[in-house]
């Protein structure tokens, strides 16, 4: 039995190791897709879109190998809250890596246009915030830290704010002639991607928080 609990350890610590890497990864995409864009690198937003397909892969790896355990061992208890966890969390941060392509595809259909420095200064704010968000939740998963991840929320309601600011800019730099239609329309669906990339953070934040208390958390 005790070699038995140990193996089981390992597998969950191993899983739990994989579902920080992919986070992790997230919180490195950010400032990588928020550059292609302000600087209109089609070559890297390539690079990104292809590098999907590994993500996608190994969240549904990481998923089955959650699965398995839960069949195979029964776990009880916190075990059984961490690896509950595992088949939300996957989920949310591969939909986090899939808004990160958007914002790629989008730096693909505003590639020669201009955007004004309000506008660039704004969707800097919103990736900064956006990242440090996800980095302060993936921490708080490794350390299932529960006070942590209880300040995600207002975190994200700052990133809220700029996302507001962020479309009231839209609307006076295309009254003001700055931006055309389509460059505008790109650029209201990026600062939504922004902030649908914060939401998760809130809900991987909910999922801390289950782990560390018991407590079933509200999903956004």
């Amino acid at each position: 039995m005790p070699d038995l609990r140990h193996e089981f350890q390992h597998a969950l610590g191993d899983i739990r190791n994989e579902i920080a890497q992919l986070g992790a990864l997230v919180v490195e995409l950010i400032p990588r897709v928020t550059d292609i864009l302000l600087q209109q690198d089609l070559e890297g937003a390539e690079y990104v879109l292809r590098g999907d397909a590994d993500i996608d892969a190994r969240t549904t790896e990481v998923e089955e190998r959650a699965l398995n355990l839960l069949a195979l061992q029964a776990p009880v208890a916190g075990d059984l809250r961490q690896i509950a966890s595992v088949l939300k969390l996957g989920p949310e941060i591969e939909r986090s890596a899939d808004l990160c392509c958007n914002i790629c595809k989008a730096a693909r259909r505003v590639y020669g246009h201009n955007v004004d420095p309000k506008l660039r200064g704004l969707i800097q704010k919103m990736s900064d915030q956006a990242q440090q968000e996800y980095k302060e939740v993936v921490e708080a998963y490794l350390t299932v830290d529960g006070i942590r991840a209880a300040a995600i929320p207002d975190m994200d309601a700052f990133l809220d704010g700029l996302h507001r600011q962020f479309i009231a800019q839209i609307f006076e730099s295309h009254a003001a002639g700055s931006i055309d239609l389509q460059v505008a329309v790109q650029l209201a669906m990026v600062g939504r991607f922004y902030e649908r990339i914060g939401d998760h953070a809130v809900n991987i934040s909910n999922r801390v928080l289950y782990i560390a208390t018991g407590t079933l958390p509200e999903h956004i």
